[in-house]
């Protein structure tokens, strides 16, 4: 088991590194969003396993990560020692590191130890870019091409 001290960053093994192609469409902006529900490491006071479901939201900009890549970093924390927020940060910093997007979120979500909840979210926006205006479609039934 590897740990770590408070707020140190959890050290990567060299042969897990993050794929990338090019973004499809370098004419707009689009959002991405992954939901990764099988998210494990390490308590690095206890080595219990912590679970967490981790959301991966973001607008590329000349690339876009490679899923299988993505899915075999993912499980490279299994027997990691980390605390929540040092490694939801080492998430977001390796991903854009890899893929230098527009806008990342990356959202961790932490099931119950000792009767706590962690969500930690950590951001990275491009120098620079600002998002386009919201439309919301909400008014619109889903239905609204079927007469009744």
């Amino acid at each position: 088991m590897t740990t770590q001290s408070i707020g140190e960053k959890p050290t990567r093994p060299a042969t897990k590194t993050l794929e990338t192609f090019e973004n499809p469409n370098l004419s707009r902006d689009f959002h991405i969003h992954m939901e990764i529900p099988e998210f494990t490491c390490l308590c690095p006071k206890t080595g219990q396993p912590d679970f967490a479901t981790i959301y991966l939201d973001y607008i590329p900009d000349q690339n876009c990560v490679e899923l299988k890549s993505l899915k075999l970093y993912m499980w490279s924390f299994r027997d990691e020692g980390c605390f929540h927020e040092a490694v939801t940060n080492c998430i977001l910093d390796d991903l854009v590191a890899a893929t230098q997007p527009k806008f990342m979120r990356v959202t961790a979500k932490f099931y119950v130890r000792g009767g706590i909840f962690t969500n930690v979210v950590a951001e990275h926006r491009q120098s620079g870019w600002q998002p386009l205006p919201r439309i919301d479609l909400s008014q619109f039934d889903s239905q609204s091409n079927i007469r009744g």
